[in-house]
């Protein structure tokens, strides 16, 4: 059970960094605001480290943690590149339905068996995740899922050409649910044993990557003042839900804590509903029902 909430808590924190995330990239350039994001990441860990302590770490952990940091900053870079081109209803949902997917796959084949209970909590996860990310009717004036800017206005370019790059949305939204299945799986294979020195060895690669990234564009300098605010929250936020997912993973299952840290876009949606305005649909309503559902089911099956 404990893993359970580890997870949930794990989704929120997913949620609301990739929130806070998606709308500073529409006031600064991707690579900007992920290098503020990981800096902030890099900062949290670090004094989470320091605070709890640990083992010096194995090679395997520190070798699964530089795996699973690049992979996730990989995947964050294709995210927030797909909320330039598309909805946040388009890139967001693919990349949690992705990341759960390949992340049970890599469960079952690691030898994991969940419960039957367990199992048809997974399976009904898949459609909530989908369901809880739909967009709204296309005639709608706002961009479909996209947040609200003033009086409805979209918060980005214009709705019209977001959905000509439909297509764009979803390949990056695609690679980015295979990227964070990698760093689901590498925090869950760098093992226990290490504290939190996995997580940490992950957060500096990622912004080492991204620095790199950053000075090869010749884009190394930190966000304006809105979306400063805003990528230094994206990290502030996400740091804790990688450590939450880190301990729930080793409390239960990868396959059941992968999935339930891949309902974070529900808590997207709704913050978008609470603080932007955009419209909670029936299929979003169905969707956030069925999320509770797959939770409930998931905790009675057991985390394993």
């Amino acid at each position: 059970m404990l893993a359970v909430v580890l997870a949930l808590a794990s989704a929120i924190g997913y949620g609301g960094s990739d929130f806070a995330a998606g709308l500073a990239t529409r006031r600064a350039s991707v690579i900007r605001v992920t290098l503020m994001s990981e800096a902030v990441s890099v900062a949290v860990v670090g004094v989470a480290l320091a605070v709890i302590g640990g083992d010096p770490p194995s090679l395997q952990a520190v070798a699964w943690g530089c795996v699973a940091g690049l992979a996730g900053v990989s995947g964050a870079l294709a995210l927030y590149v797909g909320f330039r081109h598309a909805a946040f209803s388009v890139s967001g949902p693919l990349s949690a339905v992705g990341a759960a997917g390949f992340s049970v796959l890599a469960g079952l084949l690691l030898g994991e068996r969940p419960t039957a209970f367990a199992l048809i909590g997974i399976v009904l996860a898949l459609p909530a995740i989908v369901g809880v990310s739909a967009s709204g009717r296309s005639g709608e004036h706002q961009q479909e899922g996209a947040p609200a800017g003033p009086r409805g206005r979209p918060a980005g370019p214009a709705g019209g050409r977001l959905r000509g790059r439909l297509p764009a949305g979803v390949s990056y939204g695609l690679i980015a649910g295979a990227c964070f299945a990698l760093l689901f799986i590498g925090l869950n294979r760098a093992g226990s044993g290490s504290g939190l020195w996995p997580v940490f060895c992950g957060q500096a690669t990622a912004l080492a990557t991204v620095a790199c990234a950053a000075a090869f564009t010749g884009d190394l300098r930190p966000p304006g003042t809105r979306g400063g605010w805003l990528a230094a929250a994206a990290g502030l936020i996400g740091a804790p839900a990688t450590i939450l997912y880190f301990v729930a993973t080793h409390r239960g299952l990868l396959a059941i804590a992968a999935v339930i840290s891949s309902l974070y876009p529900a808590v997207t949606i709704m913050l978008a509903r609470v603080l932007l305005g955009e419209r909670l649909t029936a299929v979003r309503l169905a969707g956030l029902t069925l999320a509770a559902a797959a939770v409930t089911l998931i905790a009675i099956g057991g985390t394993g």
